[in-house]
């Protein structure tokens, strides 16, 4: 009646998908925890482990791309929007540029949402700039957050996740238009 070796087969299909779901998981984690370092060690200036840890996530980044990804967890979607958001301003601070969608091989909305981030760690960039009186760096940065914006614009997104992180890039714009408005009327000292 019932063909119980045909369950067997389905118990092993499961488990093979719990598995590689799994595998996931654990990888998106690694690489969000490694994206926190690249940023936190460019914050610092310290480019030396910023490109040790950008050496590692890029690894892992490759090895989570392989995986073909059928699970019911979005996690790999934030585990690349994060490495967007650490390589991006990894490369800013590095060599002055912002990578390509192509040169990082994530989807459109994973880039945009990690451009969207990478506002928010650009606004704590320029005001380390301007504490040590970096102003052009600040100035630099508040065009590249404009430009961010200006692109942004011209996007026609939905109601969703990344139509709500892209209003962050307005808000940051704002930060740091308020903060150069701040040093010119107290002058450049």
């Amino acid at each position: 009646m019932l063909n119980k070796s045909e369950f067997n087969k389905i118990r092993e299909e499961m488990h093979k998908a719990d598995l590689k779901r799994e595998e996931v998981i654990q990888l998106s984690r690694e690489i969000i925890t490694i994206s926190k370092q690249v940023i936190y060690a460019a914050q610092r200036n310290d480019l030396k482990a910023a490109d040790s840890a950008a050496d590692i996530i890029k690894v892992k980044v490759k090895k989570l791309k392989k995986i073909n990804i059928s699970t019911d967890t979005n996690i790999s979607s934030v585990a690349f929007q994060e490495y967007v958001e650490a390589i991006a301003f990894y490369e800013f601070v590095k060599n002055k540029k912002i990578p390509t969608k192509a040169s990082l091989g994530v989807s459109a909305e994973d880039y945009l949402s990690g451009l969207c981030d990478l506002t928010g760690e650009l606004v704590r960039k320029a005001i380390y700039d301007v504490i040590h009186r970096k102003f052009d760096e600040a100035e630099r940065i508040k065009e590249l957050v404009h430009d961010i914006y200006g692109e942004f614009l011209n996007l026609h997104l939905r109601n969703g996740e990344l139509r709500k992180k892209s209003d962050s890039i307005k808000w940051n714009l704002k930060k740091l238009e308020e903060v150069m408005y701040d040093i010119s009327m107290k002058g450049r000292r």
